[in-house]
């Protein structure tokens, strides 16, 4: 039997916390996608505010994917983080965009929150694409023991065990010491 990606509420980390995204969020999303540095390696972004907020109904029926607000304890919106894709017990993660006024660690908190919360739900592995640009983000990844696959165009495609996510669990333990608590819907 294959993982499921659920909706939580929330999932609860030292300093972050992961909020299920609503419409609320639209107007937040847009301009993080839209930044001119951030968005310059996502998929292309309308500006229409109203466009993500129908987008964000539609995705409120869509049980093929978890996407995040990335937050701080007191309710401060820092980033998204997305999960979706689901191929047996792996997942794929994207649409990671964090403010540049986030608090420091919240890219190791953020990345190990969606490890921990995925290996929660049952999923053994992750699969995922970074653009070739993007050195900062796949040399974070490979850090993290992710291993490139391939390439395609401006693509490079990463996959990452179990076993180099608890390695990465203990490595970086300083930043996430007592795992996740999953509060549910």
């Amino acid at each position: 039997m294959s993982a499921v990606l659920v909706k939580p509420a929330r999932v609860l980390g030292r300093q972050i916390v992961l909020r299920d995204a609503t419409v609320h969020d639209a107007e937040f999303i847009v301009g993080l996608r839209t930044d001119p540095i951030k968005g310059q390696y996502l998929s292309q972004t309308s500006s229409d505010v109203q466009a993500q907020r129908e987008w964000l109904r539609s995705y409120a029926g869509d049980d093929s994917q978890v996407y995040f607000i990335i937050e701080d304890r007191d309710g401060q919106r820092h980033g998204t983080v997305r999960l979706y894709d689901v191929q047996g017990d792996s997942f794929s993660w994207g649409s990671w965009i964090l403010a540049d006024d986030r608090p420091s660690g919240f890219a190791v908190e953020s990345a190990l929150m969606v490890y921990h919360f995925a290996l929660g739900l049952g999923f053994v592995a992750s699969h995922f694409s970074v653009r070739v640009g993007n050195e900062s983000v796949w040399k974070f990844h490979e850090r993290f023991g992710a291993v490139r696959t391939g390439q395609q165009g401006d693509d490079y495609f990463y996959s990452i065990s179990r076993a180099a996510i608890e390695a990465s669990f203990d490595k970086y333990r300083k930043y996430l010491p007592d795992g996740v608590t999953v509060i549910p819907r």
